[in-house]
C-alpha cells in the first residue's frame, strides 16, 4: 500500500504566497476559458461572453494513491460494457423498476418512453455511452467505493481537463516552492476523447450531411465546459448545434427512414446535456420532443434504455449477490466491478431500515434523482424511514439507501469569486468512460479521463455546477 501523506502541508504557506498562487491561477482560468457564467448577470446563462466569472477550483492538486487511481482507470471499461448489456435486457430495467415507477413520476415517464420503444420493436444498433462513474476511498476499509455511475449528461469533461492543466501549470511556475513535481499530476484527455467518441458515431452513421445536436438548458451558466467539448469536436467535423427540447420539439419531426430533422437539417448524433432532471421537462412539449428523438434513427447519447441503466435503483440491483453474472460470464471482471460496491439497500429490507433507523449517520438515502442537491443525510434519515413506516409504503419506492463512505479530511485551499479559503475538504473522483458500438461491433470502449470534485467536509452535498463543491485534479502519491 503506497503512502497517503500529503507531500505538502497547507499549514505551512504564508497569505503572501498563497495570495500570488491564486492570482496566477485566476489569470489562467481567464486567459483558458475556465469559466462559467455569473448568477449575477441575468443574460450569462443565454449569451456567451456575458457575465463570466472563474469557475470553482481548488488552488492545489489533491493528494490520492496512485493504486486506487489505477484502479478506477481498469473498471471504467467493464462499466461501459455493464451498461451496454443492461440496456439490451428490457425485462430487467422495466421489472427492476416497477415499484419506484409507482412512486416517482419522473422515473414512470421514461419508462414509458422505453415501453413504447419496445412496443415498435424500436432497436439502437448504434450505441454511444459517455459515462463517469463516481468514487470515493472510504478512509476506515482502504478501499475505491463506487458512489453512482452517470449515464445522461456527465458534465466537466471540457473543464476536468483545464482544471489538469491549471494544476500542472501552477506547480510548473512554483513546484520547488511547493515541494510538488507537475509530472505527479496525471494527463487528462476527457475533453478530446469524449468528442472523438461523438465524430466516431456520426462516421457510423454515415450521413456526411448530417449534423451533431447538444441538447442543452435554455439558461446555462455552465455553458463554457459543453463550448470547449463542441469547439475540440468542431476540429474534428464541423456540423455542430444546440438546441433546448423545446426548440426540439418546435422545429423537429423525424422522416419516414426515421432520420431526425430539426431546423431543416439532418442529425446524426443527439448528445444530452440536459433531460437528467424533471426541471428540464416543464411542459409536455419536453417530453414530446424526448420521444420524437427517441423514435428517430439518430444515435442518442443516451437512449432512453442507457438512461435508465444509470438510475439508482439499477445500481442498487446490480449489487445483489448473483445479478451481475447476469450480465457478464468472466468471474475475474465480475469480482473486479463487486470490488467497488459500497452496501446498497432498497427501502423494503426491513433489517436494514431497522439499522438506518438506529444509526442513520451511516447512511445516505438516494432518489431517483441526477445533478446534486437530492440526497438525504443524518436525522433526516431517520425521519423519513419513520414517516414511511407510518404512511406506507408507495413512496418508499422511490429511492434507495446506500452505505455512507467516509473519506480522508484534508485541509486545501478552495477558490471562488476570486477569493480563497482554507477549509478541511474531502474529495470525489469521477472516471470518464466512451463506449460505442454498432450491431456486434465494439469500436471503442475506453477510459477517457479524469475529474476530481472536492467539496467542505462539513457539505453532504457534492455537485459543483449546484454549487456544493469545487473543481479539482489529483497528485499521485
Amino acid at each position: 500500500m503506497e503512502s497517503e501523506k500529503p507531500m505538502f502541508q497547507v499549514e505551512n504557506f504564508d497569505d503572501e504566497f498563497v495570495q500570488k498562487l491564486v492570482y496566477d491561477a485566476l489569470v489562467w482560468c481567464s486567459l483558458h476559458g475556465l469559466v462559467v457564467g455569473d448568477k449575477a448577470y441575468q443574460k450569462s446563462g443565454t449569451v456567451p461572453g456575458v457575465g463570466m466569472t472563474h469557475a470553482p477550483i481548488a488552488l492545489l492538486p489533491t493528494p490520492f494513491p496512485e493504486s486506487f487511481f489505477k484502479q478506477a482507470c481498469e473498471v471504467a471499461p467493464l462499466f461501459n460494457e455493464l451498461v451496454d448489456c443492461v440496456s439490451l435486457d428490457a425485462k430487467f430495467i422495466q421489472d427492476s423498476l416497477s415499484r419506484t415507477k409507482k412512486a416517482d413520476i419522473f422515473t414512470s415517464r421514461l419508462l414509458d418512453i422505453h415501453s413504447k420503444m419496445l412496443e415498435s420493436n424500436k432497436k439502437e444498433d448504434i450505441r454511444l455511452g459517455l459515462h463517469r462513474s463516481d468514487y470515493m476511498l472510504d478512509e476506515e476499509t482502504k478501499s475505491l467505493l463506487q458512489i453512482e455511475m452517470n449515464t445522461i449528461s456527465c458534465s466537466f469533461p471540457g473543464f476536468g481537463r483545464l482544471v489538469t492543466e491549471l494544476h500542472q501549470s501552477l506547480l510548473r511556475s512554483h513546484g520547488d516552492h511547493l515541494g510538488l513535481d507537475s509530472e505527479r499530476v496525471p494527463k487528462n484527455t476527457s475533453t478530446s476523447q469524449f468528442a472523438d467518441a461523438m465524430a466516431k458515431a456520426w462516421l457510423e452513421y454515415n450521413n456526411p450531411r448530417a449534423v451533431v445536436m447538444v441538447v442543452v438548458q435554455p439558461d446555462e451558466r455552465n455553458m463554457y465546459d459543453q463550448h470547449w467539448l463542441s469547439s475540440v469536436l468542431r476540429e474534428k467535423y464541423p456540423l455542430f448545434i444546440m438546441k433546448s427540447l423545446a426548440q426540439v420539439e418546435k422545429e423537429g419531426s423525424v422522416q419516414e427512414d426515421g432520420t431526425l430533422i430539426v431546423d431543416g437539417q439532418a442529425v446524426s448524433v443527439v448528445y444530452y446535456r440536459s433531460g437528467y432532471t424533471p426541471r428540464d421537462y416543464p411542459s409536455e412539449l419536453e417530453w414530446d420532443a424526448r420521444l420524437l428523438i427517441e423514435q428517430s434513427s439518430a444515435v442518442k447519447c443516451p437512449s432512453i434504455a442507457y438512461h435508465l441503466a444509470g438510475t439508482k435503483k439499477i445500481q442498487q440491483e446490480l449489487a445483489k449477490p448473483g445479478v451481475l453474472e447476469r450480465f457478464m460470464d468472466n468471474k475475474d471482471d465480475v469480482a473486479k466491478l463487486r470490488k467497488c460496491f459500497a452496501g446498497l439497500w432498497s427501502l423494503d429490507d426491513p433489517e436494514i431500515i431497522k439499522k438506518a433507523i438506529e444509526k442513520p449517520e451511516l447512511f445516505v438515502m438516494k432518489p431517483q434523482r441526477e445533478g446534486g442537491g437530492n440526497n438525504i443525510y443524518g436525522d433526516d434519515v431517520r425521519e423519513n424511514l419513520l414517516r414511511f413506516q407510518k404512511e406506507g409504503e408507495e413512496e418508499n419506492a422511490a429511492y434507495i439507501l446506500m452505505q455512507r463512505i467516509f473519506p480522508k479530511v484534508s485541509n486545501v485551499f478552495l477558490v471562488r469569486e476570486g477569493v480563497y479559503h482554507k477549509d478541511q475538504a474531502i474529495s470525489e473522483l469521477g472516471i470518464y468512460g466512451a463506449y460505442l458500438r454498432n450491431k456486434e461491433k465494439v469500436i471503442i470502449n475506453e477510459q477517457s479521463g479524469y475529474l476530481m470534485r472536492t467539496k467542505v467536509s462539513s457539505s453532504d452535498e457534492g455537485g459543483v455546477a449546484a454549487g456544493f463543491a469545487v473543481l479539482d485534479s489529483i497528485y499521485l502519491n
